[in-house]
């Protein structure tokens, strides 16, 4: 597994959350919620800092991660974080 996040996304995650360098953020998974890569899932964000990584990437100096025990939730797959200009907001993609 491996996780990128786009310069765009990372951008708008330093702004709304009002975070700079050294700061690091968690893509974890949650029960409930649409759009989940599995049915009756979904996943959240949270500041926290990486203890098991399965998969991380830093951008700016923010680590963006996810932790093994949820790396379950991938099914194999990679997580790309991009940017949609649309809604304005990150997307989650599975690749």
């Amino acid at each position: 597994m491996e996780i990128e996040v786009t310069e765009q996304a990372a951008k708008w995650y330093e702004e709304e959350l009002e975070i700079s360098s050294g700061a690091a953020i968690r893509f974890l998974v949650r029960y409930g919620g649409s759009g989940g890569l599995q049915p009756g899932f979904s996943l959240a964000i949270q500041m926290d800092e990486p203890e098991e990584p399965a998969a991380s990437t830093q951008i700016n100096g923010i680590t963006f991660f996810v932790e093994a025990s949820d790396a379950w939730y991938f099914d194999d797959k990679s997580l790309k974080v991009d940017y949609n200009s649309k809604w304005e907001e990150p997307e989650f993609n599975y690749v």
